[in-house]
Order: C-alpha cells, then sequence, then structure tokens
C-alpha cells in the first residue's frame, strides 16, 4: 500500500497583518514564493519533479487573485511544466490542501506533491473579495437561516457562554500562548522550520510579559447593542488581547512517498497518517473541532490518549477551552510552542503552519502521535493526525 510522508516542512515567520507590519511591503506571491524556493532548497529536490502544488488562500482578489498558488510557483522559478491549484476552505484552507496532497499521493496520482498557503491581510484585508452590497449566500441560504448568521467575533462570544468560559479564563489562556511562543523562539524551536527574511527573522506579534490586569482593560471587541439584544446570554469578554491578530505569511510542505524518498534520498519526518472534515452549525462556526477531532480519531483506531501533542489553532480563546472541555484533553500538551493568539493566523497559510510546527514539535519532544485541527468560517473544521517517522 502507498503511503504519505512529509519529507520537508518550512514557513515564513508571521508578521503583523496592518499597514506597517514587517512583511507588508512583500506581495503575497513572493511571500508564498519564499516558502517554495525555502523547501527546494532544504530538500535539493528538483522541482521538475513536483507533480502538483496546491495552495491555500482565503481572499482570493487582488494580489491574491488569478490562482496565487500556480503564480507564486513561476515566481519561485519552478518550471512551467509544474502545475498549481489554490483552494478555499476559510481559514482550513492549507490543511485542506495538505489533505487534497496526500490523498493524491496515496491514490498513486501523484509521486510528489506540495501542499502549502499564503495571506497577506495586511494588503489584501479579510472579506475584501466580497463588494459592498453584495450578498453571497443568496435566497435559500436565507430561507434556511432566516436569523441569519453572525460575525465571528460574535460566533466566539456564543461559544465562550454556551460552555461557561470566562474572561479570565480566556485572558489567562492568552498569555499563556504568548509565553509559550515566547520561550519557544528564544529557545531555538522554530529554527529548523522557519525561513526567514530580510524583513523579518521570527514572528512579530509575540508579546512577552503581558498581565492580567494589562489584558484586563481592554474593551470588548465586539460588542454590539443589536446582538445583545438577540443573544442576551452573551457576557462580552473577547478582546483584542484574546483574540488572534491579522497577519501575513506562508507555508509550504513536500509531500510524497515512503517509497518515492527513498529513491530521491529524501528522510521522512512524518507519515500522514488520518484526515477528517466535518460540519456542523454555521452560527457556533468554531464548535466544529470536537466533531472532527472524534471523527478522525475513529479513522486513525486511536484514542484520545494516545496523541502525544495537538496543535489547534487559536483563532479565538475560547475555541480552544470549549475544544479542550468538549474532549478531556490536556492543555499542556496543546499548542506546546503557542499558537495563533501569540504567532498570528494569516489565514490560508495557517493550516500548513500548525502542520509545520507539530512537526517540529514532535521532533524535539521524541514523541510519536500528533493530532491538529482547525474550525472555519461556514461550520466547518479539518483535522489531521500524523506519525513522527524521524
Amino acid at each position: 500500500m502507498r503511503d504519505a510522508v512529509i519529507a520537508a516542512a518550512v514557513r515564513t515567520p508571521i508578521g503583523k497583518g496592518k499597514p506597517g507590519g514587517a512583511l507588508h511591503g512583500i506581495h503575497p506571491v513572493d511571500l508564498l514564493a519564499h516558502s517554495l524556493t525555502a523547501l527546494v532548497d532544504r530538500t535539493g529536490i528538483d522541482p521538475a519533479l513536483v507533480d502538483d502544488v496546491i495552495g491555500g488562500c482565503v481572499t482570493q482578489v487582488d494580489q491574491q487573485a488569478a490562482n496565487i498558488t500556480r503564480t507564486a510557483l513561476l515566481a519561485a522559478g519552478f518550471p512551467e511544466s509544474v502545475p498549481g491549484t489554490t483552494v478555499d476552505r476559510q481559514c482550513g484552507s492549507s490543511q485542506q490542501a495538505v489533505h487534497f496532497a496526500a490523498q493524491g499521493v496515496i491514490s498513486g496520482a501523484y509521486d510528489v506533491v506540495i501542499a502549502c498557503g499564503v495571506e497577506s491581510m495586511s494588503r489584501i484585508p479579510m472579506g475584501s473579495n466580497i463588494r459592498a452590497g453584495a450578498d453571497p449566500r443568496g435566497t435559500r441560504f436565507a430561507e434556511r437561516y432566516p436569523d441569519g448568521l453572525v460575525p465571528q467575533g460574535i460566533s466566539a462570544e456564543l461559544i465562550a457562554a454556551r460552555w461557561g468560559i470566562s474572561r479570565a479564563e480566556m485572558d489567562e489562556f492568552a498569555l499563556r500562548s504568548h509565553a509559550k511562543a515566547h520561550r519557544a523562539t528564544v529557545g531555538g524551536a522554530f529554527a529548523k522550520e522557519l525561513a526567514t527574511l530580510p524583513e523579518l527573522g521570527t514572528d512579530e506579534a509575540i508579546r512577552p510579559g503581558g498581565t492580567p490586569e494589562s489584558l484586563a482593560a481592554l474593551r470588548p471587541a465586539f460588542a454590539d447593542e443589536a446582538m445583545a439584544t438577540r443573544f442576551p446570554q452573551i457576557d462580552w469578554g473577547v478582546t483584542a488581547g484574546n483574540s488572534s491578530p491579522l497577519s501575513d505569511g506562508s507555508a509550504a510542505v513536500l509531500i510524497t512517498t515512503s517509497e518515492t524518498a527513498a529513491r530521491l534520498g529524501l528522510t521522512p519526518l512524518a507519515r500522514l497518517h488520518s484526515f477528517a472534515v466535518a460540519g456542523d452549525d454555521p452560527l457556533y462556526i468554531f464548535s466544529e473541532d470536537t466533531p472532527t477531532t472524534e471523527r478522525v480519531l475513529r479513522r486513525a483506531g486511536l484514542a484520545l490518549a494516545d496523541i502525544d501533542l495537538f496543535e489547534v489553532n487559536e483563532a479565538f480563546a475560547s475555541v480552544v477551552l470549549a475544544w479542550a472541555q468538549e474532549t478531556g484533553a490536556d492543555l499542556d500538551r496543546v499548542n506546546v510552542h503557542g499558537g495563533a493568539l501569540a504567532l498570528g493566523h494569516p489565514l490560508g497559510a495557517s493550516g500548513a503552519r500548525l502542520l509545520t510546527t507539530l512537526v517540529g514539535a514532535l521532533e524535539q519532544r521524541g514523541a510519536r502521535f500528533g493530532l491538529q485541527t482547525m474550525c472555519e468560517a461556514g461550520g466547518m473544521a479539518n483535522a489531521t493526525v500524523i506519525e513522527r517517522l524521524a
């Protein structure tokens, strides 16, 4: 039987996704090309051997339009014979790209494929692919959901209310994320995974030294009178401090079979063990991590206790805390090098970024199994189980 293994995984440092951020001056095509070039340089693989490049990008408009993955691989100097395509599963776009790539390898459609992702939120703001006044959902969707859905921040508030998560708990989780990311940075935990740029050598948004008092002083970011009337259970505890920041970045993962890796002189780092994707109530956008985690564990034939490390995307602190309540996972094994609250969340790149970090963390700790899950707008989530090999 064919398998799918990760032969290399790299990412850029993550920049603040606003004008003045360290990576704002870099075109998103060039940002993704940087990770692709780094992947080739580190492995020494001939890019002509790559059967396909599958990239994730959420806001596919303007500088991120017109199949940015194909444009970026050409910018990276790949032969014109190498194809590329861009997928959008919202925040899980590049995690889905990994799934598509691995499934293609296992099926025999590919021998060598790159999964990657990019988002430059400083240059292409989230939501800018929907013009003013446009209706991206249509009449029949509105008939099914007559009260309408809600912005992501409101969904994060609803999750906090439903699972009884206080603002103090969310702030404490955010402080731990920044502390872990800072320790990982100064301790060199990210050194192997980073493809640094002249503009940025480490993740820009990490803020060590925060205090409960400093976070408590922040105003709720999404408080809204109309939403307060509709959802009186909300206690308005989601702030900029316990939410992921807007971010710029890219990441890339080289996927092949064990047999092909041996033939090419590559050392497999991890096996892509099992995959799952699931949907749930789109009002509670971020609650899908739990059913997807359960589904991928069933497919893997593993129990939660078999998983050594978890990467759960920290879109908001309430997301991870609710997931931990539902699954019973030990938070000491979750996002051990910090998460998106500290590192940042460049939407289309985050799935590949989490996977890259998880591969490195498993290696550094001599651990075997890792599970990655990421909630996605529209009420979906992806989950991946990997097994360390090297």
